[in-house]
């Protein structure tokens, strides 16, 4: 036997960590039998168990399995778990899909003005980070293990959880053990860029009881997506509204037409992350402890990271710049202790979070409803000028929760865990769309409206034509408990219940600018302001918040049918907020559809699963997985349909859906030098009705998008010794099978299967470790996401192949 792996460390490591209950921690010198599985330590029920004795469907990355993977950020991880299927537009632009609940994601430009909160909670250590359309991307340096839980986990971790939870659960300082790690990755992407990678950590005692742990990262990712010498030209054949609008253009009409000769660049999609994490914690005594961390990422793209087939492979054509800057800073503070009998857990954190994007917004000539009067003359001969659009965008995310939560002897036969939890989120969004063709068509700078709750009230500059101020709120006070009992050794039922109670807000304006010259004879001045809507007094809005209250419950039953089998069942439900509609109040502009609602509703899960943990053969075979069943109801699905109802997106409760489906995992230590690693799933999904009154959906009996019908991963591992070295080989494979982009039928496209592989193969020896890989071994084209967010079809794809080194040191 060998002394322990960094995976072991691991493992013990989460017996330290500072959650739910304190356990004990174990000496690095700890031997472990290499012919069986490491146990892996989580915390789904919100306290340290075993995996294999934890009631609840739970996937985990171990640390050493997001080292061997080459897992970075969340594109990366998405990959590896065999339920998960996301759909976005880079990084920090994705929403992540659990168990077949999906449905195709809103635009990133209109996120924090009009976005549907996720279905899937995220989760770093003990906050939730969940924002519409944004989820965090959070690059994996350091973490002890990510932690994936399918199916509803209403009880214990409340609203979006409702799909399922995400959790990054970082490693925490360490009371006696200096430890010490550095690692370094260069790799070349084909026909891009090259990719480098600086990441590192340190664990130093201060006192006997003090300790501190710090670990940082500076991530460079390479381009591969060309931006292509275009050009464009607004086309009434394309977009029938310049046309058939009231603005309708005659036939000897004008085009001009816009070339991106200053923006053309090969590998256009530059990326970076960096940032660090500084951990401080304080043994008060043997009872007691207080932990607080802080991090900061920022977070930087250029270009985009889908392509457009009509102009190439992994090819586009933009005419305004695509810039992404995303930063965060977030610091948490937990008090544990013990009490009697009783543990005790106070945990707050404030996340801030801003954004700034710079979005090619040129596409939305092909569908946008007044286009002709923001783009063409108004005099008898028309003449339609520069097409080229853009979206500047600022986001502001604060985020303020503390739950106080305690726990009884997990030993005794009867035991809980309770707590109560609030929740203080603020959205601010500042959108600024670029019409440059506004101020030669004598457009006024954009005013306020002044009545409004804006955020800023100063006038926007031309060539800004709309803008949107908006605030967010979301305030959620919740109470939960889960209650266990033990029958016998073998028999444990479990309730669960989480009351909440919830208040959302809508507040601020859209505004359009004006334009005299479309009225002749009008005496308007700047200080008029143009059109829009006062989110606080115009079509049945008001300055009331939308109250939500409910309570959400559970039931389990474990059965230990062995030491090494253990059989479970669950009913468990969950719930996504509801909210209001930017579009809703005004009459729609076809007489044939109805009004848009001003507020949407909560949709609703309920979910039946049954599963099984298994280690097998002796310690050396570990099976895992459940067959579930889900009813998916009051579905939130967005639209954007200028020519029928609204020039600004809308959310309806437009359908419902049935889920059947299955996910299992394994892992075989075959023998000393060899283990399996393998994973799918098969996810049966219809839409088994539609309430829709104003989307237009895809046939009942359809396949909910996003979703392949069968998903798997696999992967090899092969240790040996070459001398004094030790080595390893592995072989990794991701498969998806078909899928369809999107629910709404006007937008729904079939996505090719795809299969992706992987290799590398590493030596170590003492402290060092030296891997080379090869990702993407085939280069192939995965189609991820067929989309057209910007109005033009584009394909989100993979990184294509990519080999590299990687060299690390570990003291």
């Amino acid at each position: 036997m060998r002394k322990l792996n960094t995976l072991s460390k691991a493992v013990i490591c989460a017996l330290s960590a500072n959650m739910a209950v304190h356990a004990q921690e174990e000496s690095s010198e700890t031997e472990v039998d290499e012919s069986k599985i490491p146990v892996v330590y989580v915390t789904a029920s919100k306290r340290v168990q075993n995996n294999q004795e934890t009631p609840i469907a739970v996937q985990a990355l171990t640390m050493q399995e997001i080292k061997d993977q080459n897992i970075g950020n969340f594109d990366d991880f998405v990959r590896y778990m065999p339920n998960i299927s996301v759909g976005g537009r880079g990084p920090g632009q994705n929403d992540v899909f659990i168990r077949g609940m999906a449905i195709q994601p809103i635009t990133t430009m209109l996120s924090g003005a009009q976005g549907t909160m996720p279905n899937v909670a995220l989760y770093i250590d003990e906050q939730p980070v969940t924002a519409p359309g944004r989820n965090l991307d959070v690059y994996a340096t350091d973490l002890q293990r990510i932690e994936v839980l399918p199916g509803p986990q209403g009880t214990l971790f409340g609203a979006s959880s409702q799909a399922g939870t995400v959790r990054y659960i970082t490693n925490k300082p360490r009371q006696y053990d200096f430890e010490a790690g550095i690692s370094s990755t260069i790799s070349d992407t084909h026909g891009g860029e090259m990719n480098n990678t600086v990441e590192g950590f340190m664990n130093f005692p201060i006192t006997e009881n003090f300790a501190a742990r710090l670990a940082f990262y500076n991530v460079h990712r390479g381009g591969y997506i060309d931006n292509k010498l275009g050009e464009f030209t607004l086309d009434p054949a394309v977009n029938p509204n310049v046309a058939d609008s009231v603005q309708a253009l005659p036939a000897d009409t004008t085009f001009e037409t816009t070339r991106n000769t200053a923006l053309a660049e090969d590998d256009f999609n530059d990326s970076y992350y960096k940032g660090y994490r500084l951990g401080l914690k304080y043994w008060i005594n043997e009872e007691w402890d207080l932990l607080v961390q802080h991090a900061q990422q920022e977070l930087g793209a250029d270009g985009v990271f889908d392509y457009d087939p009509e102009v190439g492979d992994l090819a586009v054509s933009r005419f305004f710049p695509d810039k992404l800057r995303d930063e965060f800073n977030q610091t948490s503070w937990t008090l544990t202790g013990r009490m009697e009998a009783l543990e005790f857990i106070y945990t707050g954190a404030f996340l801030d979070r801003e954004v700034e994007q710079s979005i090619d917004y040129t596409g939305y000539n092909n569908s946008g409803a007044f286009i002709p009067f923001y783009t063409c003359t108004y005099d008898a001969t028309r003449a339609c000028l520069d097409p080229t659009k853009g979206f500047k965008g600022y986001q502001e995310h604060e985020r303020f929760t503390n739950e106080f939560r305690i726990a009884t002897d997990p030993l005794k036969s009867l035991r809980f865990t309770a707590g109560i939890f609030f929740d203080d989120l603020e959205i601010k969004t500042l959108d600024d769309y670029y019409y440059m063709a506004v101020e030669d068509l004598g457009f006024f700078p954009n005013a306020p409206i002044a009545a409004a709750n804006n955020i800023s009230n100063a006038t926007r500059p031309l060539p800004i034509a709309f803008y949107n101020d908006i605030t967010r709120t979301e305030e959620q006070v919740a109470l939960f408990g889960e209650v266990e009992y033990d029958f016998n050794e073998a028999s444990t039922i479990i309730f669960g219940l989480r009351y909440y109670d919830m208040e959302s807000d809508f507040t601020g304006s859209s505004n359009f600018a004006n334009n005299e010259a479309f009225w002749p004879g009008g005496d308007l001045t700047v200080t008029d302001g143009g059109g829009g809507r006062d989110y606080d007094a115009s079509g049945g809005h008001t300055d009331e918040p939308l109250k939500i209250d409910d309570i959400i419950p559970k039931v389990s039953f474990k059965h230990q049918f062995t030491d090494d089998i253990m059989f479970y069942t669950t009913y468990s439900e969950g719930f996504r907020p509801g909210g209001f509609n930017r579009g809703g109040g005004l009459p729609s502009a076809n007489p044939t559809f109805p009004t848009v609602e001003v507020t949407y509703d909560t949709d609703d899960v309920q979910n039946i699963e049954f599963g099984w943990k298994s280690t097998l053969m002796d310690g050396s075979f570990r099976w895992n997985g459940n067959l579930y069943f889900i009813e998916w109801t009051d579905m939130q699905v967005s639209r954007f349909d200028p020519v029928n109802v609204s020039i600004l997106t809308f959310i309806e409760n437009a359908a419902d859906s049935e889920i059947r489906g299955l996910e299992s995992d394994f892992v075989w230590r075959m023998d000393n030098p060899l283990t399996l690693y393998g994973a799918f799933s098969i996810n049966q999904t219809e839409l088994t009705s539609v309430n829709a009154q104003v989307i237009e959906m895809a046939p009942i009996g359809s396949e909910l998008p996003m979703t392949p019908e069968f998903q798997a991963n696999f992967r090899a591992q092969y240790d040996f010794e070459i001398g004094e070295f030790l080595a390893n080989w592995q072989f990794g494979l991701q498969h998806a099978s078909k899928s369809y982009s999107s629910i709404v039928a006007a937008e729904r496209e079939q996505q090719d299967a795809y299969t992706l592989t992987n290799f590398s193969i590493g030596i170590e020896k003492d402290l060092w470790k030296i891997k080379f890989f090869i990702d993407n071994l085939t280069d192939e084209r995965a189609e991820l996401f067929i989309n057209n967010l910007d109005d033009i079809r584009r394909i989100s794809t993979n990184r294509p192949r990519t080999t590299g080194i990687s060299v690390s040191y570990t003291y």
